[in-house]
């Protein structure tokens, strides 16, 4: 049997607002096995660190990687609240990710289908399986609210 998405982005989205309760642009992702067991979790931290790729997705590969005790992430798959970006989806396809899913798109900056297509450049050797719109609503809200609120 495979995971759970929504409870994968359930989880991402309880990050996301860990992130929005900083005062971070809220996003949030897991990484899990493809069984579903989470074996890391991050919200996004570029602010408080100082630090440009501190996005959600980077720090949670970066901690499954650690738990993983490999760079190679083949078995897995990254939940995120919205769509990666360039440099998110570069390292997804670098730690060979099997399956990225994400809820909402993002038209601005978006690099798995919406801006960019890099999982389906022929041009790349690794592919990423990708499912979009989970729990699509909850994730642009809560973004939406962020911007709101900040403006």
């Amino acid at each position: 049997m495979g995971p759970d998405l929504c409870r994968l982005m359930e989880q991402a989205l309880r990050e996301a607002h860990t992130a929005f309760d900083r005062g971070e642009v809220p996003v949030g992702a897991v990484l899990a096995r493809m069984d579903g067991e989470i074996i890391a979790r991050a919200s996004n931290h570029s602010i408080a660190l100082n630090d440009p790729t501190a996005h959600a997705e980077i720090l949670a590969l970066r901690r499954g990687a650690a738990v993983e005790g490999n760079y190679r992430l083949t078995g897995c798959i990254l939940a995120a609240t919205v769509e990666p970006c360039l440099m998110c989806m570069g390292a997804i396809i670098q730690a060979r990710i099997k399956h990225l899913v994400f809820g909402a798109p993002d038209p601005k900056c978006g690099a798995a289908g919406s801006l960019y297509d890099v999982p389906n450049d022929p041009r790349l050797n690794h592919r990423v399986e990708v499912t979009s719109g989970i729990l699509e609503k909850d994730c642009r809200s809560l973004m939406q609210d962020f911007f709101r609120i900040r403006r």
